[in-house]
Order: structure tokens, then sequence, then C-alpha cells
């Protein structure tokens, strides 16, 4: 299994909404085994920055390059993309355990 997590900051605080509704569209692309959307609490004393985080599963590296590939996946980034300042991603491998 491959965890996908993109921790997006905002340029501007009110496009908070707008981009979070965007990014939860991807739950609906079927090569997610788990999707997720959450604002960030900003409670860590050292950093805040973050105003989004995105968190997937896929089956492996192959599905997630489909979910890439979705007609949603690409809109949300033309939506979000000149909303963000920042945006960082890791994948990473891991055991599902049932």
């Amino acid at each position: 299994m491959i965890r996908h997590i993109v921790f997006f900051s905002l340029k501007q605080s009110e496009d908070i909404a707008t981009a979070e509704n965007s990014l939860r569209r991807l739950k609906d692309i079927p090569e997610a085994e788990f999707f997720e959307v959450g604002r960030n609490s900003k409670t860590d004393a050292l950093s805040n920055e973050i105003d989004l985080v995105v968190h997937g599963e896929f089956v492996d590296e192959a599905a997630l390059a489909r979910f890439k590939q979705h007609a949603y996946y690409q809109e949300a980034i033309t939506v979000v993309r000149p909303l963000r300042n920042l945006r960082y991603s890791a994948d990473y491998h891991f055991e599902k355990v049932s």
C-alpha cells in the first residue's frame, strides 16, 4: 500500500474553504482506498504554516498514478494551484493491517 500525504498553505485565509471543497471531491476517485481532507488545527507551538492536509491510501504506485490522471484531480489542480503558497507531499509504503 502507498500512503500519499500532501500539505498545503494558502496565500489568503479566505480561500481555505474553496480549496478544501475542491480537494474533497477527490474522494470520489475510485483508485483511492481511503481519502480525507482536513484543516490544520494549528495547535503546534513551532509551526502553523499549513492550512490543509490531504491523506490518501492506494493499493500501489499504479493506482496512485491513475488517481492523478483522473479528471477530478485535474480540476482540483486548476482550482487549488493558483490559491496555494506551498505544497509539500510525501508518499511511502506501508502494510495494511486488517
